[in-house]
């Protein structure tokens, strides 16, 4: 064998290795991603962040819309309290 077809047999499996590495590497990620999707209780974790950082930079921009939204949010559970009592005490 001459020292021509021994570099290039090293240099196809250098290659190979090289394409096996990029192609582990691929499917880690692929991996890791499809891990994060379908984690539901950090995902829920990470909109709960979301919506607190939100609600928070409102309430520092624009406080009065912000007691506008609690007001809004205790009137509507309010009234499905209130639907719900009447309901079930009209049933009886």
């Amino acid at each position: 064998m001459s020292t021509d077809e021994t570099q290039s047999e090293n240099h196809s499996t250098a290659e190979r290795r090289a394409e096996a590495d990029r192609a582990r590497a691929a499917l880690a990620g692929t991996l890791d991603a499809i891990e994060y999707k379908l984690n539901v209780p950090k995902q829920v974790k990470i909109n709960t962040r979301r919506v607190t950082l939100g609600l928070h930079r409102l309430g520092d921009d624009n406080p009065a819309a912000l007691a506008g939204i609690a007001l809004a949010a205790a009137t509507a559970v309010g009234t499905c309290v209130w639907w719900g009592l009447k309901t079930i005490l009209d049933r009886r």
